[in-house]
């Protein structure tokens, strides 16, 4: 479709000049507005003011410039349609064959901790979505673009072709109704932040659940399959954001992921992240069967693996330091499914490339941070959405209900114990001790039945471990068959009924027991 006239009016500038350029070459009439126009007229660009085009000045602040029949009949008429060419002829409507538009910044503007109403109201864009808009329901004969990436490759077809082809044109037209619905979401799960005191608007702090939440996503690759290989998956991310977190993952080498790694490796980033020392995780059907933080990462994943090495096989894993040589050797003596890292040395790359099916994989910048994003659970007919479970132990808030206090070992493996803890399938139950993991009890409908299974799954001797369970003992059944398996400390909430019974029986079996007043269960 050939393109005779453009109009260009963007907020983000960058390479809208070079772009004016390459139109100006070909003889394509350049219409703008304000700051757009300026700085191609100071660019030595050829350009009209819209203002000029449409014989209306812009009013009103600016909120007025585009809003015009000229503007939108050159839009949206149909190049072969009769009755549109007459109305069209009557009217002096000329066309106007390609719109280059983005957007007000409203969404980072919206972020600020603090703003005005009016500047919160004053970064609504109007007229740039509604050209885009009626540009892309015109697609069949105009061409749209508001991401400054798709500049070049239009550029270029209109040097070849002196028009666009109807695919591109198709391409680009869905990309801004994407953009333009996820702008409206955002601004009106923001809105829902002016408050009215009287006649006085202000804008609220962000709140964590908004009435309405509007979730644009796009797709980042497709996935090997989903739960089962029957299964078809992707994974998606944020629309109008890079990828973050594990999401923003390099592959650096092995099998395309499924979506089962993809949950396990997320498991295994969230717990690892929990540490700052060399910390190794090893995760099986997103459980931690193994977890330990030591003075050396080669250390760390020693004592992990030593937690339940027959569960560790097939697992996936995660470090939160650089993999070194010793490391990556003592993992390749294992069959594991996925490693993410922050990186890996050279050395350590090389040895596990002898493993052509492992998956590799390196974590971006700041990909051990806290995801601190809602969380959303799909269920028949609606959706769950949750804040992120950031609830951290703070030494104050401890308390000491039993006669005895833990020793300083007992606390700094009771606190590591209560980290593990928070990223196992409730009923959970975590026995520590060294500052390692030594057996886990996951995902049961008894919690005395938690402790016992992770009794049974310990590969090492419990005398001297400690204990932590993700919510309160219900009755001390529970506390008496750890303290059987030799156990002297217990971490725990707190809360329940038959607490002094509890206390009571960590009293009489000479063990040290700490509230912690949270509960962590993940399900």
């Amino acid at each position: 479709m050939g393109v005779e006239r453009a109009l260009l009016s963007v907020y983000d500038k960058t390479g809208i000049v070079e772009f004016a350029r390459r139109l100006a070459k070909l003889n394509i009439e350049i219409l703008s507005t304000g700051g757009t126009s300026k700085l191609l007229r100071e660019s030595g660009v050829p350009v009209r003011d819209v203002s000029d085009f449409t014989k209306w000045p812009e009013m009103l602040g600016g909120r007025v410039k585009t809003l015009h029949p000229k503007v939108h009949g050159g839009l949206l008429y149909r190049r072969h349609n009769a009755d549109d060419l007459k109305q069209a002829k009557e009217h002096g409507i000329a066309p106007i064959d390609l719109v280059v538009v983005n957007l007000y910044p409203f969404e980072a503007t919206a972020a600020k901790e603090y703003l005005s109403p009016e500047e919160l109201i004053e970064n609504i864009d109007i007229g740039g979505p509604t050209m885009l808009r009626s540009a892309a329901k015109n697609f069949v004969s105009v061409t749209v673009v508001t991401d400054p990436a798709d500049y070049p490759r239009v550029a270029d077809a209109l040097e070849a072709n002196r028009g666009t082809p109807l695919a591109l044109r198709l391409e680009l037209a869905r990309k801004v109704f994407a953009m333009t619905s996820r702008y409206d979401g955002v601004i009106t799960m923001n809105l829902e932040r002016l408050a009215l005191q009287g006649d006085q608007m202000e804008v609220q702090l962000k709140s964590g659940l908004t009435e309405r939440v509007y979730l644009a996503l796009r797709r980042k690759q497709e996935l090997r399959y989903g739960e089962n290989p029957h299964q078809a998956a992707a994974l998606y991310i944020p629309a109008g954001h890079p990828a973050t977190g594990l999401a923003a993952a390099k592959q650096l080498q092995g099998k395309e992921l499924s979506y089962n790694n993809y949950v396990d490796l997320e498991a295994a980033r969230s717990l690892v992240a929990e540490f700052e020392g060399p910390a190794a995780v090893i995760i099986k059907h997103n459980n931690p069967c193994g977890a330990a933080e030591q003075p050396t990462l080669l250390d760390a994943y020693v004592r992990a693996l030593a937690g339940d090495p027959v569960s560790a096989f097939g697992g996936v894993l995660a470090f939160n330091h650089i993999v070194d040589a010793l490391t990556a050797e003592e993992v390749a003596k294992l069959f594991v499914e996925c490693i993410a890292a922050p990186g890996f040395a050279d050395r350590a790359q090389e040895i596990f490339a002898a493993k052509k099916n492992l998956r590799l994989l390196q974590l971006p910048q700041r990909g051990l941070e806290h995801d601190k994003e809602l969380q959303f659970k799909r269920i028949s007919g609606g959706m769950l959405i949750q804040q992120p479970d950031l609830g951290t132990l703070k030494d104050k808030e401890l308390k000491v209900v039993t006669k005895r206090e833990p020793t300083a070992a007992e606390l700094a493996d009771l606190k590591f114990a209560w980290k593990v803890c928070k990223h196992v399938k409730s009923n959970a139950i975590v026995f520590a001790k060294d500052r390692a993991t030594v057996g886990v009890g996951a995902g049961q409908m008894s919690r005395v039945d938690s402790v016992k299974i992770a009794v049974m799954k310990a590969q090492s001797p419990l005398k001297g471990t400690v204990v932590a369970s993700d919510a309160f003992f219900p009755f001390p059944d529970g506390v008496e068959e750890a303290a059987k398996a030799g156990a002297t400390a217990v971490i725990q909430p707190g809360g329940s009924v038959k607490d002094a019974e509890v206390i009571a029986t960590a009293d009489r079996l000479g063990l040290a027991m700490l509230f912690t007043n949270m509960r962590h269960f993940l399900h």
